[in-house]
């Protein structure tokens, strides 16, 4: 495996003057043309013309440094085409950058390619193999996101998560990841597919990296300091436990030993039902809303759909209004319910995923342990430092109070460096 880019390392390495943005452009370049071949992490991609931009003047002066990102093939740029996955895109070319776009550019970060995702980002797998070993999965559908950053490709990419999107391939793959509380990062010109779901988020080597990222994007202080007390962990897995590995349940209980080896109070905690209720509230809500998001698509070029993306759909247009509000109040209460339970913890300690990423490339693995977590809103992180039997990737995950993404990357970061202390 190539060595992962610490983006908070290289940022810093540029404004001492150590390293030139050309520098690190030139380090992804040469990095991408010697893997992409093998690992197809990649939908449109110009490395001359990265390298071309990173020579430009003042670049080292922005907030990203002059950092080369990916950005998923489902987010408008004007400057490389948008496929979404889809051949009935193939070739578009977006007249306008998407929101997310224009704040990287703002914040002085280089859009160095659009990172493969599935078809429209639903549950089809994009061409892309995961970087530790070709004949697994490396997730979805921020596939080529997280794979990208995996392989040394790049130090940051953008990734959305309308199920477990983001946190599953950043397992499977052994990176950093962060999906943002809702509404945080804005969907502006991104594929719609869920609404009330769709979030974006961040891959990158380490959780600090993702908080000044995080910070450099939006402008609000992420500075992660250590937090004085060891954090209050409530230890969740779920009704649904049965679905995850033996390599899963032993990561998860590793990583609150070493959480608890210092000073970290872990306690095990069951949802409640109205908590519990919502994890099939999700299907409901996405379904509903797809088949409106989808109607052109599905009305105009069902025979060009994938026949996983097709059959969905089909069903998901049996949803009624009903049963779609009836699921509306059930996560509503959900989240207040979330509220409740967690009130004297900082943040939930549970399952990124069912385990080690799966063998072949039919799948890219199930959200069962995402999907609740997506619907209540909350930022979470997956925490890497952990192998399975096979020697894959096995992550655990953050998953903090709405809105207070900031304090959720400070307990990641503390549980990353209790893993990596082990």
């Amino acid at each position: 495996m190539t060595e992962m880019l610490s983006a908070l390392a290289l940022a810093e390495a540029v404004r001492s003057g150590r390293l030139s943005p050309a520098d690190i452009a030139d380090r992804c370049a040469d990095t991408i043309a010697a893997r992409e071949a093998e690992i197809g992490a990649f939908a449109a991609i110009d490395l001359d013309a990265l390298r071309q931009a990173a020579r430009a003047p003042g670049l080292a002066d922005g907030r990203l440094a002059g950092l080369p990102v990916g950005v998923k093939d489902i987010i408008d740029t004007a400057d490389f085409p948008t496929a979404r996955g889809s051949a009935i895109y193939d070739g578009h070319r977006p007249a306008s950058d998407a929101a997310i776009v224009r704040m990287l550019a703002h914040a002085g970060g280089l859009i160095a390619g659009k990172t493969a995702t599935t078809e429209f980002a639903f549950m089809n797998p994009a061409l892309t193999r995961n970087p530790h070993h070709a004949g697994h999965t490396p997730g979805g559908s921020s596939a080529g996101s997280a794979a990208a950053v995996a392989a040394g490709m790049l130090p940051l990419a953008i990734g959305t998560q309308t199920g477990g999107s983001v946190i599953r391939p950043a397992s499977f793959c052994g990176v950093a990841g962060y999906k943002a509380s809702y509404k945080l990062l804005p969907t502006i010109g991104v594929k719609a597919f869920s609404w009330s779901l769709d979030t974006l988020g961040l891959f990158a080597a380490r959780v600090a990296d993702l908080a000044f990222a995080a910070g450099a994007i939006t402008g609000r202080d992420f500075d992660l300091r250590d937090a004085g007390q060891p954090p209050r962990l409530a230890f969740v897995i779920t009704a649904r436990a049965e679905q995850a590995t033996a390599d899963a349940h032993a990561a998860l209980d590793e990583a609150a030993r070493a959480a608890e080896r210092r000073g970290a109070r872990v306690l095990g905690q069951i949802l409640p039902p109205e908590v519990e209720a919502a994890d099939a509230a999700h299907n409901i809500i996405q379904s509903y809303e797809v088949a409106l998001a989808l109607a052109d698509e599905y009305d105009r070029h069902r025979e060009r759909l994938s026949p996983v993306l097709r059959d969905y759909l089909d069903a998901a247009r049996g949803v009624s209004p009903e049963h779609y509000d009836e699921a509306r109040r059930t996560a509503r209460r959900a989240r207040h319910a979330a509220a409740d339970a967690f009130a004297n913890f900082d943040a939930v300690l549970t399952f990124s995923a069912t385990g080690e990423a799966p063998e072949g490339l039919g799948s890219t693995g199930s959200p069962v342990f995402n999907r609740l977590w997506t619907l209540l809103g909350a930022p979470c992180v997956n925490v890497a430092g952990l192998r399975g039997a096979k020697g894959l990737p096995v992550g655990v995950q953050v998953v903090g109070r709405f809105g207070r993404d900031k304090a959720t990357l400070n307990i990641a970061r503390f549980l990353e460096r209790a893993i990596a202390a082990e």
